[in-house]
């Protein structure tokens, strides 16, 4: 058999496969109320045979001016949030299943009611940005390329004659599900518009829908794990074997890890760090150490934080647990107070409560020492009075002009008033004659 015919044989009986593929995913959402994400993909007309490679924006002189083959949405998220270039990027928690959708919304032998215009059968096409065979692509191709945390892009996976599958379905149709990555997404095809006579020819156009998206989790989350017994260790946890760092598959957290051990100072132990770094997935830390982990996560602005101890100190055993500094576990222990096994602090000795009789000397103390500074006080007061006795002899001399201009004003002043004195008596005077005149 010539190796085309072969050729062409596993291309029918690929599509096929994928046909039946697309139709036992195939299904109606389940529930209907369930929070959807409708992507907007542009549709551009992609020439024709140059490996839906052009990109024309569709004016309304085209044969799909004003309407769209079908959505793509998104479900199974909890948020939606955007990269810089627009595109959305869906954050997953626990139980959720992001899956990808499409709707058609064509009757693709009547496309937008025109009985001329149909998809056609692309027996000779191939996707040139990301580098198929060119064959058989039946009547449209999805495309859907993923790239993992490590920028590592996977072969792209092909449905071959996609439309015609999801035409026999009257839902959405399940594509994929979503595991963290970032993906790219092509729906090509072929449309014909038939020969208006018997004298012209159909005529060909290729269409193409591409757009981009990621999957992150939405989590801010690590697990240190003990080395040996593979238990989980919780903030504020301590151990002698040390650990390592799970981060249940978020491949994009960011995770710094700072270690600090404690050296005699002289003042008792001190912190010095000793490491502030980028830590990784799987990192083990077995050394001695307090380790402080920060988790953050880009997409959500969130950050978490865990501190382990790796040693068998009691005192930094309870240094990590309990929120004291080590002067005052130290105290609390030079006290009779006791560090258990998990790094709690018990036996801590009750505060002394102050005594009536202690009460009243305290007041009384400060009553006298009250009084004594009031005294004290006036005393300095006084003494600032007689050391700084007035002199007018001094001032006289040192304010002449100023004495000269007072002791002329007060001069005449007394000039005034004397001379008014005068001559109020010799009014007196005369009123007193002119009386008497009267009475003789």
């Amino acid at each position: 058999m010539p190796k085309r015919k072969v050729k062409k044989m596993l291309l029918g009986i690929l599509s096929v496969v994928l046909i039946l593929t697309v139709a036992v995913s195939a299904t109606k959402a389940e529930n209907a109320e369930e929070e959807r994400y409708y992507i907007d993909a542009e549709t551009v007309d992609a020439g024709l045979d140059t490996g839906y490679s052009e990109s024309h924006q569709i004016d309304k002189e085209n044969w799909h001016y004003g309407w769209s083959i079908g959505e793509f949405s998104a479900t199974g998220y909890t948020r939606v949030t955007y990269d810089d270039e627009g595109n959305p990027i869906f954050l997953k928690t626990l139980g959720d299943k992001v899956t990808l959708w499409f709707m058609l919304e064509q009757n693709i032998d009547c496309l937008n009611g025109n009985e001329r215009l149909s998809i056609s059968n692309d027996k000779n096409g191939y996707d040139l940005s990301f580098a198929t065979e060119q064959g058989n692509f039946g009547r449209g191709t999805l495309i859907v390329r993923h790239t993992d945390y490590q920028n590592k892009k996977g072969d792209p996976v092909i449905y071959v004659d996609y439309l015609s599958a999801v035409a026999i379905q009257d839902a959405n149709v399940e594509i994929q599900l979503l595991e963290e990555g970032d993906y790219e997404v092509a729906l090509d095809y072929q449309i014909k518009k038939s020969k208006k006579h018997w004298y012209n020819k159909d005529k060909y156009k290729n269409y193409r829908i591409y757009f981009k998206f990621s999957v992150r989790n939405g989590n801010c989350m690590v697990f240190p794990f003990d080395v040996s017994t593979k238990s989980e260790l919780l903030n504020c946890d301590f151990t002698e074997n040390g650990f390592y760092l799970d981060l249940a598959k978020s491949r994009y957290l960011t995770i710094d890890i700072k270690k600090e051990v404690m050296n005699e100072g002289r003042d008792g132990l001190v912190e010095d760090v000793r490491f502030n770094k980028p830590a990784k997935d799987g990192e083990e830390f077995v050394d001695e150490g307090i380790y402080t982990i920060t988790v953050s996560n880009q997409y959500t602005g969130e950050e978490t934080v865990k501190k382990i101890y790796v040693g068998d100190d009691d005192v930094l055993k309870a240094y990590v647990t309990t929120d004291l500094s080590i002067e005052d576990i130290n105290a609390l222990v030079e006290n009779g107070a006791t560090i258990n096994e998990d790094g709690t602090i018990s036996n801590i000795p009750e505060p002394e409560e102050a005594t009536t009789e202690t009460v009243t000397e305290e007041y009384n103390d400060e009553s006298e020492s009250n009084n004594a500074e009031l005294a004290t006080e006036t005393d300095a007061k006084v003494d600032d009075v007689d050391s700084d006795e007035f002199n007018i002899k001094d001032y006289i001399v040192q304010h002449k002009n100023e004495c000269i201009i007072v002791g002329s004003t007060l001069l005449a002043l007394i000039l005034v008033l004397v001379l008014a004195k005068k001559k109020k008596r010799k009014i007196d005077t005369s009123e007193a004659d002119m009386d008497e005149g009267d009475e003789e």
